[in-house]
């Protein structure tokens, strides 16, 4: 009797000590407040995101009729060959890429790095390079954004993350605050590489692509530097209006 006692009394411990961890994981679902175990989401909250559709142009995102290139990129080539986006820059993704960005939820860094970690999945590519802050922009801000993305993608695959090869020289006035004509010749000039990239099927992480002309002058530069094949990977992709 005494062993079975002792047995019971470790089995109830565990499971304490269990339900004790399982506590201190536990948080909030950052939407609806509701339990969300260790994720900053709910299942819920993370169903009613909205979602890029996927028949959308291969090389830019936008959405098309039946996933053709769009009349943008057969008019005037991007730089980059390919892009890839989880979600529309749409309510709410757009509130918790800017509490990410701005209010320092790292945690959503992590949500949103994983996700681009399995949409990367499909894709081939030799190094990892996330869109570089200018370091000015960087004191502000405490940590690069497309970093943290970056960082479980170059995990999961195994391809290096390159912060070294590419930096932005120039500090340039925020996109967000542009029409869309003035954002192009905004960054123009802004990226140097200092790699040889001869033949380097190289991936662009950053977390919000608007009208592309940011990540379009980074995949400009490295193609200049050799890169044979630039893929353009985001959190969110914000639509025409």
């Amino acid at each position: 009797m005494a062993g079975i006692e002792r047995m019971t009394i470790l089995t109830q411990s565990v499971r304490l000590v269990r339900r004790t961890f399982a506590g201190l994981w536990a948080q909030d679902c950052l939407l609806c407040g509701g339990q969300s175990s260790d994720r900053p989401l709910c299942a819920a909250c993370e169903d009613d995101l909205p979602r890029l559709p996927s028949s959308h142009c291969p090389r830019c995102a936008l959405p098309t009729p039946a996933g053709e290139l769009c009349g943008r990129c057969l008019i005037k080539t991007p730089y980059y060959d390919a892009t890839r986006a989880v979600y529309v820059y749409d309510f709410p993704v757009d509130r918790l890429i800017q509490s990410f960005k701005y209010g320092h939820r790292l945690i959503l860094g992590r949500y949103f790095g994983q996700q681009l970690a399995e949409l990367a999945a499909g894709l081939t590519f030799d190094r990892v390079i996330p869109l570089p802050l200018h370091p000015l922009r960087l004191r502000q801000r405490g940590f690069n954004q497309a970093l943290e993305l970056a960082r479980p993608i170059s995990r999961a695959s195994g391809a290096p993350l390159d912060t070294r090869s590419c930096r932005r020289r120039r500090s340039t006035a925020p996109q967000a605050e542009l029409a869309w004509r003035e954002r192009a010749r905004n960054v123009r000039g802004a990226f140097v590489c200092s790699a040889d990239l001869q033949g380097q099927r190289v991936l662009l992480v950053d977390d919000v692509m608007t009208t592309g002309t940011t990540v379009n002058e980074l995949a400009r530069i490295v193609k200049l530097h050799g890169a044979s094949e630039v893929a353009v990977l985001v959190v969110a992709r914000a639509l025409p209006r």
